[in-house]
């Protein structure tokens, strides 16, 4: 072999391992060794910084750290804070739970939970209705009704079903559920109190804010509850179905409701100040939906207005909405409805949290945090051992998104650094077709591009191409792939289809693990499967790689990190032996 030292032939076989990895950085292989580099790191900074003593309590490390009541403590008992407190006993801490109003905060008890109850009777109620898909199935269904009560039972029953999972797990692993409001009345110490119950001043090692959001209702808007000018908290009741609605938003909870209130028999008209409808989504993505969910439906909209006074129906008279020009804000119309239900966002709930004892200023209502979740201070320092997740920071108001930061706070809480990449993160719609979306739309990529010096490349597969979705007589969908094609990135993937909020989680962990197209197009789908489109959707793209572009090296590795100069230093190495 010409190698007498073995610790030059080890050396040699680094450097070909080296080598291979700087021609490839894309690969499985050289992820997996950044990822296994990364972890030994992180270890070694874990057993410097986080020496573990006996359990105790719930499986406290060391007890309640250094003479705290608690490790972590966690206001708000959301999807969020939920997710936050299961995580933080199996890492071993010992840890409570405060919430003020009910276990499950928004998701479980006025938002994503009941909405889906809705949601899938609107769905069941579309397809009945549908003489002509019916009949291309060969099924005859007579005339299909519906009982307004039990369907508001429905939602109502999940609600309070999955509200008592959440609260039955966190009881069964030892996490201390404390009823109150939470304040913070200094560093580490939180007061909860409510009226009829105890009030208590605890300490923590850790505190979580986990507080949520709440509607937003903008000025000039009068709300009469769940009668006739109301938000989705109170829709979601479903106390009645008028006969025309109109839904101030064209957003993801307006787009809902729309589904859910044409479903059942009502005429809707939006209410949308911007120029066009549904301004969250990709915007081809978003004309196609158009042209499925609105104009092929009992719904009618107004563009570039808004809504500078609503007057709940009184004395026989209707609802009544004075519009007015978004940009000139000259008066444009008054509508006559029998109801308005308001879907303009969410605003976040932090209020009486005690927040100017420790000099934090909100932001708009929002908590400012840095890209790990820590609270920061008017000054901008990093308030120690606080964080803040979900809605109440801003960051992306879902509920996954909440549960998601929530985990990541945890880890970082119990010694391993984390940082959630919030562009791995997908959304859904609930309508029928649903729609989907992870990472950027194709206006921000290209605005990306610009800025950064990249390509773009688009592309899209159809529904009407899938052997599932034709079974289903339901064709009408199209999936859109934005990608980099020198390196094979997902930059983001949008859907519009059968079962779009299920599909889209192969592109976003693709998005979450770095794992590019060309790995992708290697994958194996069962057949006949929705998730055929996705397939057709990567085998589609055409990537094109140069494997020794620096950029795609200090992309991968990190501008000068010290993964990157070891691996350079490894294959001068190589160099010098061979030559």
């Amino acid at each position: 072999m010409g190698f007498r030292d073995m610790r030059v032939f080890n050396q040699a076989l680094l450097a070909c391992q080296a080598w291979r990895l700087l021609a490839f950085p894309d690969s499985l292989v050289a992820r997996v060794l950044k990822a296994r580099l990364s972890y030994a790191a992180a270890s070694v900074a874990t057993k410097r910084a986080v020496p573990r003593a006996a359990a105790s309590g719930n499986g406290a490390v060391g007890g309640s750290g250094g003479g705290f009541d608690y490790d972590l403590v966690i206001i708000g008992a959301g999807v969020g804070g939920h997710g936050a407190a299961l995580h933080a006993v199996e890492e071993g801490l010992k840890t409570a739970i405060i919430e003020g109003d009910v276990v499950g905060g928004t998701c479980v008890n006025r938002g994503c939970v009941p909405s889906k109850a809705l949601l899938a009777v609107s769905g069941r109620m579309r397809e009945l209705h549908d003489e002509h898909h019916m009949k291309s199935l060969g099924l005859q269904v007579s005339a299909a009704g519906y009982d307004r009560q039990a369907v508001a039972d429905h939602a109502n029953n999940l609600a309070s079903k999955i509200r008592s999972n959440l609260t039955n797990s966190m009881k069964a692993i030892g996490v201390d559920i404390l009823t109150g409001f939470g304040t913070i009345v200094g560093k580490q110490k939180v007061w909860y109190g409510k009226v009829g119950f105890p009030d208590k001043e605890i300490t923590a090692k850790n505190i979580i804010i986990a507080t949520g959001s709440v509607p937003f209702v903008p000025k000039g808007i009068e709300i009469d509850g769940s009668k006739t000018v109301f938000t989705s908290d109170h829709a979601l009741k479903l106390e009645s179905v008028p006969d025309w609605i109109a839904i101030v938003g064209s957003g993801y909870i307006g787009l809902e409701f729309s589904d859910v209130y044409t479903a059942l028999g009502s005429e809707v008209t939006f209410v949308e100040a911007l120029d066009q409808l549904m301004p969250g989504f990709d915007p081809e993505i978003a004309k196609l939906a158009q042209r499925v969910l609105i104009n092929t439906r009992k719904i009618d909209y107004r563009t570039g207005v808004f809504a500078s006074k609503i007057t709940p129906a009184k004395n026989g008279k209707p609802v009544l909405i004075e519009l007015i020009d978004a940009k000139t804000k000259e008066h444009k119309e008054t509508l006559e409805v029998d109801a308005a239900l308001i879907a303009t966002g969410r605003a976040p709930f932090t209020n009486g949290l005690g927040l100017e004892n420790i000099n934090v200023v909100t932001q708009r209502g929002f908590i400012p945090v840095d890209e790990r979740m820590q609270v920061t201070d008017a000054d901008g320092n990093v308030v120690p051992n606080l964080f803040c997740i979900g809605d109440a920071n801003g960051k992306l108001m879902l509920a996954h998104a909440a549960s998601a930061q929530g985990i990541s706070v945890v880890k970082q809480i119990s010694g391993r650094d984390h940082i959630l990449n919030h562009l791995s993160i997908p959304a859904a719609c609930f309508t029928h077709p649903e729609i989907s979306m992870v990472g950027l739309t194709e206006p921000q990529a290209r605005e990306k591009a610009d800025k950064e010096g990249f390509e773009v490349s688009v592309v899209k597969t159809s529904f009407k191409a899938n052997t599932k979705a034709l079974a289903e007589n339901e064709g009408d969908g199209i999936a859109k792939l934005i990608y980099q094609p020198d390196t094979g990135e997902i930059l983001g993937v949008h859907i519009l289809g059968l079962h779009a909020a299920d599909l889209i989680h192969e592109a976003s962990n693709a998005i979450a693990l770095g794992t590019r197209l060309q790995e992708l197009k290697l994958a194996v789908h069962a057949h006949p499967t929705l998730s055929e489109v996705l397939d057709e959707l990567f085998k589609a793209a055409k990537v094109q790689i140069d494997p020794f572009s620096t950029e795609r090296l200090e992309k991968f590795w990190g501008h000068n990190s010290e993964q990157l100069q070891a691996m350079l230093s490894l294959s001068n190495r190589l160099t010098q032996v061979f030559l």
